[in-house]
């Protein structure tokens, strides 16, 4: 920058008129006489300037044009321009950058060194691990490092699960059990128990199970009989299994308030633990003498009874009955048939409904339905007419019986009933009869009796009842 300016000096010599400009006195100013700058150029403020004095001069404008030039180059680096002869900046000539600041935008090394490849080679960069397809090995311990540690190197790190306590234990095993009981896969139970640190509260699981259960229909009762079979051994071993049992009958008196039967129910799971082979053939023996609570003695009489029966030839696997959907067909059929057949002989709705709701098969309601319309055709008694009828009001009110399941049930007997025409003659004219009257009673839509089926209608019966079928009375 100083090389600048002095060869700008250089090329324009100042002289001692245009130094004098800078030093016009006030009366020159004020428009006094005109006399010529060469009379006062060497003389200032009435004193006269010596050869030194000059020279001082001439460096202090020397350090004013450079001042000027140096805010020109940084203001205005970059944009062509450039000094006039008379010290001025002149626009508009492109000049090349004289300043660093010209290159702030410049990506490029001002080093003047590498090949313009990406730094690091491309390993580098914020969020970077490392560039693709790098493989990292394991890094060898320097022993002799002042910082390294023979203890630590020899630790071996592992994942520890901290023992669940009563307040976790029934918060994350209640879950598990309850969905047990809706897929009843013992397998998927017994691998999220194992993944557990269960600890004291391992003992605590029988009984849980067996306390939900108590609450549950029959068919989650044997569910639960067939987990603790399985738990047995993988998960829970036979010691776990008698002191949950003890905390079971402990526990009778407070369970008693939820389930007035839990006594029953309890000497039922202990009878069939029992045979099983979970508990010990005298583990109820164990027990003579020693019961002082009422309900606990209920439950091992129970147990016992049970057990003795086995020896007669009953099965206590069998004693909790096996619904919903795991029951053969043919045996849910037989089933629905006798509901209906003690239905007819008691007249009890409720008993009915109860029965029908205990066979946990809502998925198979419309063949309850087929068997009772097949029953009023081959009985061909009033009686059985509107029972079947009422019964089937009922149980469309409470939605046991499903819209859907109803339809599918009419359905089936519409699609059956040429080969049901074999049998009993009059099963066309009954048919549309008792499907009129479940019009009338709203247990069926219009479509729904409109779909019935017709049959000419032949001699079958007396010309003068206008058609009427008359109903075997009993």
């Amino acid at each position: 920058m100083a090389a600048d300016c002095e060869a700008w000096l250089n090329a324009n010599p100042v002289e001692a008129e245009d130094l004098s400009d800078s030093f016009i006195s006030a009366e020159e100013d004020n428009g006094g006489s005109g006399g010529t700058n060469k009379n006062i150029s060497n003389e200032i403020n009435g004193n006269w300037l010596s050869s030194s004095s000059n020279n001082l001069h001439e460096a202090r404008l020397k350090a004013k044009a450079k001042r000027r030039l140096r805010k020109n180059s940084s203001r205005d680096s970059g944009r062509g321009d450039s000094l006039s002869d008379n010290g001025e900046v002149a626009r508009g000539t492109p000049i090349a950058p004289t300043s660093p600041k010209s290159k702030l935008l410049d990506r490029k090394s001002r080093m003047g060194k590498g090949r313009g490849l990406p730094k690091k080679g491309g390993a580098g960069g914020k969020g970077v691990w490392g560039r693709s397809g790098e493989v990292y090995e394991p890094v060898e311990v320097d022993k002799k490092d002042p910082n390294f540690d023979e203890d630590q190197e020899n630790c071996v790190y592992e994942t520890v699960v901290p023992p669940l306590d009563e307040r976790d234990f029934e918060k994350t095993v209640t879950p598990i059990v309850q969905e047990y009981f809706e897929h009843g896969d013992t397998n998927e139970v017994a691998e999220l128990l194992a993944d557990l640190n269960l600890g004291p509260m391992r003992s605590e699981v029988p009984s849980l199970a067996v306390s939900l259960a108590l609450e549950a229909k029959t068919s989650q009762r044997e569910l639960t009989s067939r987990l603790l079979v399985d738990l047995c051994g993988s998960v829970l071993s036979h010691s776990d299994m008698e002191s949950s049992f003890d905390k079971l009958l402990r526990d009778l008196p407070d369970l008693v308030l939820d389930t007035p039967g839990a006594p029953q129910l309890v000497g039922q799971f202990i009878a069939r633990a029992v045979s099983d082979q979970i508990l010990s053939k005298s583990y109820i023996e164990g027990y003579k003498g020693k019961v002082d609570c009422e309900h606990a003695r209920a439950a091992l009489d129970r147990a016992a009874v049970l057990l003795k029966m086995s020896m007669g030839g009953l099965r206590v696997d069998t004693h909790w009955g096996t619904g919903g959907g795991q029951r053969p067909v043919i045996q849910l059929i037989k089933e629905m048939n006798l509901l209906l057949k003690e239905y007819i002989l008691s007249g009890d709705g409720k008993e009915a409904e109860r029965c029908l709701r205990d066979l946990e098969v809502p998925h198979f309601h419309h063949e309850f339905v087929y068997e009772a319309i097949v029953m009023v055709l081959e009985s061909r008694g009033e009686k059985t007419f509107k029972m079947v009828l009422q019964l089937l009001k009922s149980l469309s009110l409470s939605s046991i019986i499903t819209v859907d399941q109803m339809r599918r049930g009419y359905e089936r007997v519409y699609m059956d009933i040429d080969e049901i025409n074999i049998d009993v003659p009059l099963a066309y004219f009954i048919l549309e009869h008792f499907v009129d009257k479940s019009f009338r009673m709203g247990i069926i839509s219009v479509k729904l009796r409109d779909q019935c089926p017709h049959r000419n209608r032949k001699r079958l019966v007396s010309e003068g009842d206008g058609g009427v079928v008359k109903f075997e009375r009993y």
